[in-house]
């Protein structure tokens, strides 16, 4: 036998996907993550899997795992000291940024401080043309001195980040060398080799995030990497990416950032991919866990991506899946803030202890327990087994606010759920802004430990198309690493007009990025074909900001501005409702993205109803402040065809679906629960 092996490493449990290459069966799995002792539960599962299913760990061929410690890392702010060595008289650029609050409208809203203070920043007497050309070359002695600054004051790694290394990184590697020499084994991060763009602000903070996490990030990895191989697992190691997709362990130790959304990247592509198999071709998937709410656009399987998401406080400017989050998962923590209003997150009880229905010592109230004391959940254990609900608990964890509030456990259960659903909402209302898309027009693809128990309320604050459910949406952020591409992004700042003589003269620099695509391929083991996107980013001369337009290497090749150009006009239209096609165009960055495509597990279709489905019980679930005869089904029992009503509960080993009143179910030919609004 021959497995392909896909891994989600959540804050509450670890998720695995295994493909059967020979009998093309799918096996999934849950089990509590262990932040106290990573990779503990890739033990417990590899374990788990062999006893129960027959999978010999040394028949794994090929291995891929999405993790959260990096983003984690920044938003607990719990990463190493480290310094900051940047072009003298720079040493400001971290505290002065962009100068541009969080929050425009509140007067009172502070700039985030931070991740390296002022006092590890180390100006470098060194200076480089914006031409590219050496002015000062950086001194032995003056980085020496930086140095010994550096490590005295504790750190563990350098950042550095000169003025217009984008254009020419000489200066920067010539440091880089002096500390490896100085301090070998001491972590250096170099901005032109991180992410070579620009604008120095944007370039330097993708370069601190790097730097931050990095020590952590490799830590985590040589233990994940030595479980495995005490597993005699021997395969390639890949790590799922921020771009949605997957590289060798080796490039993910030393360029951090390009794993930092490693976790929820690998959701939007698994359920891209389930979606347009599936034949839903605009979805907004749901991906709930137990810290957090992820939600993303999905236009005929393609995720959408951007640049300057959002991690923490803190933006990052490489290419990203475009994915918004919002703490409200289903471990989120219940409470009352200093004027006694009810609050939810984005503090998480995670997987230890977890909700207090977990009866893992938790005594915090979650979402997750309110939508137990809402009688919703916990008629059937969780998580593969993992999880026997305990309501008492549940009831008692809220009991102290509802009497502060003078309310019913019940009704305060109700308003914690009003509560996520919102500030969800909130979040959704800005994607759908900034890609100005009609939520109508939409299904939202729900998957994650929660996010089948949340989908319809939110689906109808929306007022959205439907719910969409696949057969396993506890364990799609796991399939979506196991079938995701081999994927790296490549940039250039070119900084030109557009004219056929200057559109010509980038061939060279595309012929570069081209070999360096084909290089990393080869390097990654793929030995077929790449496939290669171009675009470039381009504005107006006289504006601030650049609109990433796709284009062709022919037109390049052939010293075609024209379609260059009108193919800028296109884009700007779209994305703003105007063009000026009389007006010059600058190309800030050429960018090329390469992939290898991987094997993908075809969809089953599942067996054609028979007759009607009984419920496997009858409950008194609480919907909308009132108690509601509620059918409870078992996933496994559902076919092709069924239609069902709601309210009804389907349960399942890795999640649980809500369905309230006033919608209906259908079971289509793969299996997907499809929900929508009961016709009036």
């Amino acid at each position: 036998m021959a497995y392909r092996v896909g891994v989600d490493v959540g804050g509450s449990f670890t998720d695995f996907a295994v493909f059967n290459d020979k009998t093309g069966r799918l096996s999934t799995l849950k089990v509590f993550s262990r932040p106290d002792a990573p990779g503990e539960e890739i033990l417990l599962a590899l374990d788990t899997l062999k006893s129960r299913d027959g999978i010999d760990p040394a028949e794994i061929v090929y291995f891929t795992h999405g993790t959260t410690v990096g983003v984690n890392t920044v938003i607990q702010r719990n990463g190493h000291e480290i310094a900051l060595f940047t072009t003298k008289n720079f040493e400001d650029i971290l505290d002065v940024a962009r100068l541009k609050i969080p929050q425009i409208h509140n007067l009172y809203s502070v700039r985030p401080a931070p991740l390296i203070s002022r006092e590890r920043v180390f100006g470098i007497n060194e200076r480089m043309h914006a031409s590219g050309e050496v002015m000062i070359e950086p001194d032995g002695a003056d980085v020496a001195r930086a140095l010994a600054s550096a490590i005295a004051a504790g750190c563990k790694g350098i950042v550095l980040s000169f003025l217009h290394s984008y254009r020419n990184p000489c200066n920067e590697l010539a440091v880089k060398a002096i500390i490896e020499k100085l301090a070998p084994g001491l972590p250096v991060i170099s901005s032109a080799q991180t992410w070579p763009i620009i604008r120095e602000f944007e370039r330097t903070i993708t370069s601190v995030i790097s730097g931050y996490v990095q020590p952590r990030v490799a830590h985590y990895l040589n233990r994940f990497e030595t479980v495995l191989r005490d597993r005699d697992v021997t395969c390639p190691l890949l790590i799922t990416k921020t771009n949605g997709g997957v590289m060798g362990i080796d490039q993910a130790r030393a360029e951090c950032v390009q794993m930092i959304l490693s976790g929820t990247a690998s959701g939007v592509i698994g359920a891209g991919y389930l979606a347009r198999a599936s034949g839903f071709d605009r979805i907004m998937s749901l991906d709930i866990g137990g810290t957090s709410a992820d939600v993303a656009v999905i236009i005929d399987g393609e995720a959408q991506y951007g640049v300057g998401e959002l991690i923490g406080d803190f933006q990052i400017h490489v290419p990203s899946v475009s994915v918004s989050s919002v703490g409200q998962g289903g471990g989120s923590v219940a409470w009352l803030d200093s004027l006694g209003m009810l609050q939810v997150g984005p503090e998480s009880a995670g997987s230890t202890p977890g909700p207090a229905c977990y009866g893992r010592g938790g005594t915090k109230p979650t979402i997750t327990d309110a939508v137990v004391a809402s009688n919703l959940i916990g008629h059937t254990p969780l998580g593969y087994g993992a999880v026997t609900v305990d309501r008492g608990a549940s009831r008692e964890a809220l009991a102290p606010i509802a009497e502060k509030l003078g309310i019913s456990i019940e009704a305060l259960a109700g308003t914690i759920i009003d509560i996520s659903v919102s500030g969800m909402y909130a979040e959704v209302s800005a994607l759908v802004s900034r890609f100005a898309i009609d939520p109508r027009e939409f299904h939202l693809f729900a998957f994650g430990g929660a996010g089948a128990m949340l989908a319809c309320f939110l689906a109808k604050e929306l007022d959205m198309k439907g719910v969409v459910v696949p057969p396993t949406p506890g364990v799609v952020s796991a399939l979506g690493g196991l079938i995701a591409d081999l994927k790296n992004d490549f940039i250039r700042t070119i900084y030109r007009d557009v004219t056929d003589a200057q559109i010509e003269a980038l061939v060279p620099v595309l012929d570069q990025l081209e070999q360096a695509g084909n290089d990393w391929l080869k390097a990654q083991g793929y030995d077929g074909p790449g496939d290669v996107k171009l675009s470039a980013d381009m504005r107006y001369i006289g504006q601030s900001f650049e609109v990433e337009t796709p284009i062709s290497g022919e037109w390049l090749r052939l010293g075609t501005a024209s379609a260059v150009t009108s193919a800028f006009h296109v884009e700007h239209e779209r994305l703003y409702g105007h063009a000026d096609k009389k007006a010059a165009v600058q190309m800030i960055n050429l960018r090329l993205v390469i992939s290898g495509a991987t094997p993908k597990p075809a969809l089953v279709e599942i067996a054609v109803a028979a007759g009607s489905v009984a419920p496997k019980l009858q409950i008194d679930g609480w919907f909308s402040g009132r108690s509601v005869p509620t059918a409870i089904y078992m996933r496994q029992d559902l076919a092709y065809g069924h239609r069902l009503n709601g309210p009804a509960i389907i349960a399942q080993d890795d999640t649980t679906t809500v369905v309230p009143p006033d919608f209906d179910i259908f079971v289509d030919r793969y299996g997907n629960l499809v929900i929508t609004k009961s016709e009036a």
